[in-house]
């Protein structure tokens, strides 16, 4: 196996154990590439990708073009000279010129197990639809999303209790090893390249503002299954007397209930520590929320401080 040399373009949180693993092995980490830095937040104040943190903690060479297509960052990967582009959730379709460059073209590693969940938010999505695994993806680079080749992968079985968040841990950390597996068998040769099954392919679009929003017509399982897909980001939302209330939690459904004769949203009880509300299906109980501008609580602290009481329904529309 020979050393190769590296370009590494990822952006989150998610592409941090794959960069620390590649940055610990014997390849040759030339360049990170990271997207310019924008403002977020309240204050729109500028916010480092956490992969740009990490690189300047680590003097790594980096570069932030304002489109990988531009000829000027073109010529700045050429003169690297690199065996091997990785992406991982870099956030951009990778142009064929920049596919052409690197000796062994561009790999990608894709937190879900292709063909299914192509797309931007495969961690959300495979959770708010209550999908019993998920995985990661290593895969040859076209300029289609999510479409190429599949060269290495591997299934992680998602648990009734996961959230988007514990499900993202699990896959960066395992899908860095995948990748740096991956970037070895390259350089060594024994890599094996098997085509997608395209007709079996899923998509996972961005999430908007209206996924975020619970529909209490929905089953008490749909509705639990988005809470947990929602946390912790961006997080299920609801609507009380026209505020939006985060739902942070609840207690997976049971099996059994009976649908009670109250309009879906409608609060069927007020707890110690919970509050239980009708669903389309059976009642579903929530455990933490967080009112807009205030910190998350528990339930039985939310109805005490907001006066909650039985019969209120959950719905309307959002105060401007």
């Amino acid at each position: 196996m020979k050393e190769l040399k590296l370009i590494f373009m990822g952006t989150p949180e998610f592409a941090l154990p794959s960069l620390e693993l590649i940055y610990l092995s014997s390849h040759d980490l030339s360049l990170l590439v990271v997207p310019q830095d924008k403002p977020s937040g309240r204050g729109r104040k500028v916010q480092y990708a956490p992969t740009k943190k990490w690189a300047l903690e680590h003097n790594i060479p980096l570069v932030q073009p304002k489109k990988i297509s531009d000829q000027s960052f073109l010529e700045q990967v050429e003169q690297k000279s690199p065996d091997l582009i990785i992406t991982a959730a870099y956030g951009k379709i990778v142009p064929q010129p920049l596919l052409d460059l690197p000796t062994y073209g561009c790999i990608n590693l894709h937190a879900s197990y292709l063909p299914y969940y192509r797309g931007s938010a495969p961690i959300h999505r495979a959770v708010i639809d209550g999908a019993s695994y998920s995985g990661v993806s290593v895969i040859r680079m076209l300029p289609e999303l999510d479409a190429g080749d599949i060269l290495m992968q591997e299934k992680e079985d998602i648990s009734p209790l996961d959230t988007a968040g514990t499900l993202h841990d699990r896959l960066a950390a395992r899908g860095a090893k995948v990748l740096l597996r991956t970037v070895n068998a390259i350089s060594a040769g024994t890599v094996t390249a098997v085509p997608q099954d395209h007709e079996l392919a899923t998509y996972a679009p961005p999430l908007t503002t209206e996924d975020e929003r619970l529909d209490w017509n929905r089953s008490a399982t749909e509705i639990y299954n988005r809470i947990r897909g929602l946390n912790p980001w961006p997080g299920a939302y609801t609507l009380m007397n026209g505020k939006r209330i985060k739902v942070w939690q609840a207690v997976r459904p049971a099996g059994g209930e009976k649908k009670p004769e109250a309009v879906p949203g409608t609060i069927l009880a007020v707890g110690e520590d919970s509050l239980t509300v009708a669903t389309g299906s059976v009642p579903l109980t929530l455990l933490n929320l967080q009112p807009a501008g205030k910190n998350a609580m528990n339930a039985g602290s939310f109805c005490c401080g907001y006066r909650v009481e039985t019969g209120q329904v959950l719905d309307g529309e959002p105060e401007n």
